[in-house]
């Protein structure tokens, strides 16, 4: 399986005690993306999580343990990034990225 399905059900869980959203789950280019009222949020990769955030973080977010740049045929992403399995260890850090990209998929643009 392309993601890890215990995280999958992390992020399923906080999802589902978030009111006021919908959630829709799609599998696209081997990731689960996991998407809020319409928009790509977060996605689970592996053991990651993949990102989506206020590009404004970016240099606050690549200090953290476990960051990678998301990089696509050598262009850097702004405003997304992958999140390890390290980084992911404690549940107020798991939080913390949830509640970034629930912050951020608010006033996102959907995608065309």
């Amino acid at each position: 399986m392309p993601y890890d399905v215990a995280l999958a059900d992390r992020v399923r869980e906080h999802l589902a005690a978030t009111l006021g959203i919908s959630v829709e789950e799609k599998v696209m280019f081997g990731v689960l993306n996991f998407m809020v009222n319409g928009k790509t949020c977060v996605c689970v990769r592996g053991d990651s999580l993949m990102l989506r955030f206020d590009p404004d973080l970016q240099e606050v977010l690549a200090e953290r343990a476990g960051y990678a740049t998301m990089l696509m045929k050598g262009k850097t992403y702004k405003g997304y990034c992958y999140i390890h399995a390290e980084g992911l260890q404690r549940d107020h850090d798991f939080q913390y990225y949830m509640r970034i990209c629930l912050s951020y998929n608010a006033r996102a643009r959907s995608a065309r």
